[in-house]
């Protein structure tokens, strides 16, 4: 396995200038026939609130700012996968399209300067129906972007957001995820198929439920042989007080309780085994390693 990202910027460079964006691809890894590349969508632009509203004061920011992470604004990078090999070329996510956030939504432009037309994608697998993961699933007339694709999500996690009650139990301020949800899922039904934990998703790509941050959500280990890396999601939220202090209870997270009890053993098993991972919200490319630190854990990027 080789973890390469200098080498591939750098033969790149040409294409980045062209495109006017810094560059297509933040990292990529190979897995023996298999190339993975982390590709950006942009940036989410949000209140300390999103991450940080009613975890104590006293103890975060002492954290935070030995991390060198402001409270406020939040502006995570929004990092999807893309895998090709085996005659395939799969996304996982589709981004936040259009309609979400105008710093997101770039990923149209970020596959582009990869040379990859939205037509060439063989299959989207999602990790969870948040609008960041799901929204641009459909272009602005509507019709599925990824023309050519198959689909693929948990089943728990759609039946989580196709059900007509999730819109009055899920909360205020998230009732225009579960509506945007279920418009753009109703579009695809008829190409998603479904699976559950364990499963093999695709050849070589095996599902983990990684619940909690919504009810279904799932990460996947991408294996071939000896080599593997997992994407997880959002199972990881971030770069900082996830992995410094991943049994804290936070608000970015359906179940907050449930999410921890995953992120605590997720993480444990990831600095166990120096899988590399690609997490969705992660800095520096969003693609490293886990290690423990001294009162918790950090992300080790791509050197």
């Amino acid at each position: 396995m080789r973890l390469d990202r200098r080498s591939f910027l750098q033969q790149s460079a040409a294409t980045f200038a062209l495109t006017g964006l810094a560059h297509p691809a933040l990292a990529r890894i190979t897995i023996a026939e298999m190339t993975l590349d982390v590709v950006s969508d942009g940036h989410l632009e949000l209140p300390g609130s999103f991450a940080f509203e009613g975890l104590p004061k006293d103890d975060l920011m002492p954290v935070l700012q030995a991390l060198g992470q402001p409270y406020d604004p939040l502006t995570p990078p929004c990092n999807l996968s893309l895998l090709r090999g085996n005659g395939r070329t799969v996304l996982f996510d589709t981004g936040a399209g259009s309609a979400f956030m105008p710093s997101a939504g770039k990923l149209p432009d970020t596959l582009d300067a990869l040379g990859v037309a939205p037509e060439e994608i063989t299959d989207v697998v999602f990790t969870h129906g948040h609008p960041d993961h799901l929204w641009g699933v459909l272009d602005d007339f509507d019709d599925p972007l990824f023309a050519n694709a198959s689909y693929h999500m948990g089943q728990e996690e759609w039946a989580h957001w196709t059900d007509p009650n999730t819109v009055s139990t899920i909360g205020s301020a998230r009732q225009s995820f579960a509506v945007g949800a279920a418009r753009r899922l109703e579009v695809i039904a008829e190409r998603t198929q479904f699976f559950t934990d364990g499963a093999e998703v695709l050849p070589g790509v095996g599902a983990r439920l990684t619940a909690g941050h919504t009810p279904g959500h799932m990460s996947f280990e991408v294996r071939a042989g000896n080599s593997a890396a997992m994407i997880v999601g959002d199972a990881i939220g971030n770069d900082h007080i996830a992995l410094a202090r991943p049994s804290w209870e936070v608000p970015s997270d359906q179940n907050p309780q449930q999410a921890a009890r995953t992120r605590v053993g997720l993480i444990g098993d990831l600095a166990a085994s120096q899988m590399p991972i690609v997490g969705f919200h992660l800095g520096q490319g969003g693609m490293g390693r886990i290690d423990k630190s001294a009162e918790g854990y950090a992300f080790i990027p791509v050197a």
